[in-house]
């Protein structure tokens, strides 16, 4: 059957103008992405991300402006029958950041592995320099549009 999966995304630049990026090990494949995830029923999107951000960092966010809704056709990596539909904002940390920040791509410790045996998904997170971020840092199609957007913004 087919579906519609809408995604939310947060952009997180901090004071050193870093953006913030979760490295994820999902079902055998390495994903460099922005933080969020999956709308849920009966969930506005800005409440969504919010979650999201608690969620994964145990991390409090004021949701910003709206950066970008996808708009083009784009099939999910993971499920054929859905066609990803990505919202991205702006987010703010209201609070700081007390998960670990990582220095090099996919540096995930023995507990984070640990998940990843038990769940087949992990995470963690790290800055890139803005000078150094582009739309290679990213692996997804409709996150590398953004990445070049954020990019052209400054």
């Amino acid at each position: 059957m087919q579906q519609f999966n809408v995604r939310v995304y947060g952009i997180l630049i901090n004071e050193q103008k870093q953006v913030l990026v979760s490295d994820e090990y999902i079902r055998g494949s390495y994903i460099t992405k922005f933080p969020g995830g999956g709308l849920e029923f009966g969930e506005g999107t800005r409440d969504c991300l919010a979650r999201e951000f608690m969620e994964e960092m145990h991390l409090p966010v004021n949701v910003g402006d709206h950066l970008y809704t996808t708009d083009f056709f784009q099939l999910s990596a993971f499920n054929p029958g859905h066609q990803i539909i990505s919202i991205y904002y702006y987010a703010h940390a209201l609070s700081n950041i007390s998960v670990p920040l990582r220095s090099t791509p996919f540096e995930f410790d023995s507990e984070q592995l640990a998940v990843y045996n038990e769940t087949g998904e992990t995470e963690t997170f790290r800055f890139i320099d803005f000078n150094e971020f582009s739309s290679e840092s990213v692996t997804l199609p409709i996150d590398k549009v953004v990445a070049d957007l954020i990019k052209l913004q400054g």
